[in-house]
């Protein structure tokens, strides 16, 4: 189990390692730089890194302030899969995080660390 032990805009610490690129955490490994097509528009295409091999619940962090959107069709394509979605500023989402790691080992986070 990953442990997220602290975030601030542009910044986040896990395991003892600070990243300061958005990213994708899973409870096995961090997969740094995800990268977004679109930038603040969240679409199914971005998310295949996280969602290979499909998890139960994906937490995405959008943002310090908020500022990823997520489009209808990419929340359905994700409830299509049996993928349980929380979307929330990143701080909400590094809490939401740690606190359904506990219950659910098949989790994936994809946190947006600035705007």
């Amino acid at each position: 189990m990953i442990q997220i032990h602290d975030y601030e805009f542009g910044r986040i610490a896990i395991e003892g390692k600070t990243y300061t690129s958005d990213i994708i955490v899973s409870a096995q490994k961090v997969s740094e730089n995800w990268r977004r097509n679109e930038g603040h528009r969240l679409q199914i295409q971005d998310l295949q890194a996280a969602i290979e091999p499909i998890p139960d619940i994906l937490v995405i962090g959008t943002g310090y302030y908020g500022r990823i959107s997520i489009p209808e069709e990419t929340l359905i394509f994700l409830k299509s899969k049996g993928i349980k979605v929380f979307a929330a500023r990143t701080m909400d989402a590094v809490d939401k995080f740690n606190r359904l790691q506990r219950d659910c080992a098949n989790i994936v986070a994809a946190l947006h660390l600035t705007c």
